[in-house]
């Protein structure tokens, strides 16, 4: 299987969703994209031991798509060697009563990974610039002080929150978490054929929901919104990266090749040295131990 160039899905200057790919299978057959991923996730299970022995940092790992773009079933794939208390997935729903009581970014806030460990958000902070941005009636539900009808909340408004999850993920990073923002870019087509396949295979009809088709309806106002928040959310610390879709089995193999690639240039992440007086007595130790046998 060809080498992949992962620069080319990061998003270092304004994009154009219309323009962008949403499928990419390396040319490669299922078997082969199977094995690719394989190996990788086994590198990052070994990379998160290492991550945890070490302390410091934390990864945090951010999906977003259109309803059937593959999010669970990537989480499933990408993670399934790591120990499972070192990955922690949270997926965020229409906030809670309590949750309303704060400010949106505090569910979020609370999510993040401890130090040593990764969190993965299944529909993330962005959602406060997405589906509020399509339905603004939802910011009512919010309380927020100077907003008493949809017609206060303007452009001033969107820029305001874009520039404050900019700041929280500018702080977040700064203390120690590293970020990795994917959006899975799914072609409408295809949407349409993965709910056809909900509503057709009987194991899969739990899935399927009205508000599905309608929350369709809605594709280029989405599309609109997903472009503006990448635009203007990409940044050093906290990149987007548009990642191809359609075909389930390239977009795990190219999101865990991002992530294996990029931690690996964190030298400073190492398992740390046994203290000097523990490591001489090693031979001591292992002696005390196999005397009991």
């Amino acid at each position: 299987m060809e080498k992949i160039n992962t620069d080319r899905f990061l998003v270092r200057e304004e994009i154009r969703l219309s323009q962008e790919e949403t499928f990419e299978d390396f040319g490669a057959s299922k078997k082969d994209l199977k094995e690719e991923l394989k190996d990788i996730r086994k590198k990052l299970g070994e990379f998160q031991d290492t991550l945890y022995a070490h302390g410091k940092y934390g990864v945090l790992v951010c999906l977003q798509g259109m309803d059937t773009a593959g999010k669970d079933s990537l989480i499933r794939e990408v993670f399934k060697d790591f120990n499972v208390r070192g990955v922690v997935v949270y997926s965020f729903k229409v906030p809670t009563t309590l949750e309303r009581k704060h400010d949106y970014l505090w569910r979020h806030y609370i999510a993040l990974p401890e130090r040593g460990k990764f969190s993965v958000f299944n529909r993330t902070h962005y959602e406060n610039v997405l589906v509020t941005k399509v339905h603004p009636e939802y910011i009512m539900g919010e309380n927020l002080p100077g907003i008493e009808s949809v017609d206060d909340i303007d452009k001033d408004f969107w820029e305001k929150r874009y520039q404050q999850i900019n700041e929280f993920e500018q702080h977040v990073a700064e203390n120690g978490t590293i970020i990795f923002k994917f959006f899975l870019n799914l072609s409408k087509n295809q949407q349409r054929h993965r709910l056809l396949r909900r509503i057709e295979l009987k194991q899969k009809n739990w899935k399927f929901s009205p508000g599905d088709l309608e929350e369709r309806k809605l594709w280029e106002k989405y599309q609109a919104c997903y472009e503006e928040a990448i635009n203007k959310t990409s940044t050093e610390h906290a990149p987007w990266y548009v990642i191809p879709a359609d075909s389930k089995k390239g977009a795990r193999v190219i999101v865990a090749s991002i992530m294996l690639e990029a931690l690996k240039k964190y030298k400073d992440i190492e398992e740390p040295e046994l203290d000097d007086e523990i490591k001489a007595n090693l031979e001591t130790f292992k002696q005390e131990l196999e005397k009991e046998s």
